[in-house]
């Protein structure tokens, strides 16, 4: 006999699930029993939270859905937070947990991890959230999820299964439905939003974290036209490609090439304030005309409104507009507009953050294959605003949308076992405190992560926005731990960058390793460029 918790491990192999992360518990042992035959491999968070934004940072870094295992109860709210993130950056996962038997929900009798009605919660930062009420609806519940997955806005989807129905006989016979075909805008639009573009005298892009699989710099060749790059669309256009504009929508010098422009086409990005407005400046305007490529409808009517709206498919939709091309305009000014936005740009954002913006760099050049995953900190912020990345995936963070500190680490290991090459994680010391733990697991599988601890003793973000409105610091200060007696206690390669100049060859020796390596930089030490 073949259990509903066998037939589950069967599924995900259809799916092409080649990695799953999760905790087992008592409630969730009956999932694990396909799982040793499998080819899908299976990693040990060392909490739930890290599950989330490990599955989150795998897919980022190589678009393969991953599946989270965890148990009723603490084990599902304890993921909600890399949920709610991964909902708000559109990152598909599936989140798995188990629920108390069918017959004793909702009584309230003190069952072991008892919740009530937790499909309520996790609908709240899912696509949808299902519980299973009988084997057979496995498959269809499933396909419902790689339909989201495949065809609309990616976001996490939960499953629940009571724990008494994964040891019941399977229903059904495990095969893959035909993959949906993304939604394409229709050609007449296609044909209308081309020619405004090829007609335009100084078009611009704006390409987001929507856009990664679509061809935005052959469009951008064709039209002669700067691509500007959201946080998440960094590297669609390679950081030294002569259209390419890696910096933040909310710079003055980005605002004024757009507003300048006589076309705009927005593509897969949901035009949101922390990526297009983060200094309050009253929100973001098109004053040419806007044409938006956009799989959501409903987020086609958030943010900025379109002149003519493509609902589709980013890729698709750029692949029919190519397919409309005329003959490609004649060498412009374009990037010309592209290099002059960017020494604008680079003389708006202060000195502080240009040198941390210069350290970037150092390190992309250092080890241009690695992806560098952010959590929320000093050289996350910079970089969001004025940095370029060599490909796509290879730049990304959780400082927009939610912003949830912890995510760097599990993210970047996330990252590292899908890729199987070194990641580059800059943690602040405060939001590494968050998941610090999860370092036990790079040892563990051996990965070639490479961590920079960006060490200020506490929130220095906070609180330096504390003293600049005239609020006298608390809770900011803290405590911090010997983050290099840390790694060294888990089985990690450790050591202080003592000087600037000796980063590079830090990074390449890190890199050369089999296991993690973790290199705690003093904030100030990178501000001042000491040594």
């Amino acid at each position: 006999m073949t259990t509903v918790g066998e037939q589950l491990v069967q599924w995900l192999e259809i799916y092409g699930v080649d990695t799953v992360f999760g905790i087992p518990g008592v409630h969730t042992v009956e999932m694990y029993r396909g799982l040793a035959a499998s080819p899908i491999r299976h990693l040990t968070p060392r909490h739930e939270q890290g599950a989330g934004f490990m599955a989150d940072g795998h897919w980022r870094a190589t678009g393969r859905v991953a599946a989270c295992f965890v148990i009723t109860g603490p084990g599902l709210t304890n993921i909600l937070t890399p949920m709610a993130q991964a909902h708000a950056d559109s990152v598909p996962m599936l989140v798995v947990s188990s629920v108390n038997r069918a017959r004793t929900l909702g009584l309230g009798e003190g069952d072991l991890h008892e919740i009530a009605n937790q499909g309520i919660v996790a609908a709240q930062a899912a696509a949808f959230s299902h519980r299973l009420s009988h084997p057979a609806q496995l498959g269809e519940v499933l396909a419902r999820a790689w339909a989201v997955f495949e065809g609309a806005r990616p976001r996490p989807v939960h499953l629940e299964i009571p724990v008494d129905m994964f040891s019941m006989a399977a229903e059904g016979t495990v095969s893959r439905p035909s993959r949906l075909r993304a939604p394409q805008p229709p050609g007449d639009l296609l044909s209308e939003a081309m020619a405004v573009l090829e007609g335009s005298r100084q078009p611009v892009l704006i390409a987001g974290g929507g856009a990664v699989e679509a061809r935005v710099g052959a469009l951008a060749e064709h039209l002669d036209a700067p691509v500007v790059m959201t946080t998440n669309g960094r590297g669609l256009l390679a950081h030294d490609h002569p259209l390419a504009v890696p910096a933040s929508p909310s710079l003055a010098a980005v605002r004024r090439m757009i507003a300048e422009a006589d076309a705009v086409l927005a593509i897969g990005t949901e035009i949101g304030r922390t990526d297009f407005d983060m200094y309050d400046r009253g929100g973001f305007e098109v004053p040419g005309q806007l044409i938006r490529i956009e799989i959501d409808a409903e987020q086609m009517r958030r943010g900025a409104r379109p002149d003519l709206p493509l609902l589709g498919d980013a890729r698709v939709a750029v692949d029919g507009l190519l397919g409309r091309a005329t003959a490609p305009r004649a060498p412009g000014d374009g990037a010309a507009r592209a290099a002059a936005c960017l020494a604008e740009s680079r003389g708006e954002v202060g000195p502080a953050y240009a040198r941390i913006i210069a350290l970037l760099e150092q390190m992309r050049e250092t080890l241009p294959e690695a992806p560098i995953v952010c959590d929320s900190t000093q050289a996350a912020y910079a970089g969001n605003l004025l940095f370029g990345a060599p490909a796509p995936r290879h730049w990304f963070n959780a400082s927009t949308g939610y912003g949830a500190l912890g995510y760097g680490l599990p993210a970047a290991i996330g990252a590292c076992h899908g890729l199987k090459r070194p990641v580059i994680c800059i943690a602040g010391d405060g939001g590494l405190q968050f998941t610090l733990a999860e370092l036990g697991l790079a040892v563990e599988e051996g990965l070639p992560l490479i961590l920079l601890v960006w060490d200020n003793q506490g929130y220095g973000e906070i609180k330096s926005y504390m003293l600049e409105n005239g609020i006298a610091p608390v809770g900011v200060d803290l405590h911090t731990p010997d983050f290099l007696g840390l790694a060294r206690a888990y089985g990690a390669a450790a050591a202080r960058v003592e000087r600037i100049d000796a980063l590079p060859d830090l990074i390449r020796t890190a890199a050369g390793r089999a296991g993690p390596s973790v290199l705690v930089l003093d904030e100030a030490l990178a501000l001042d460029r000491q040594g």
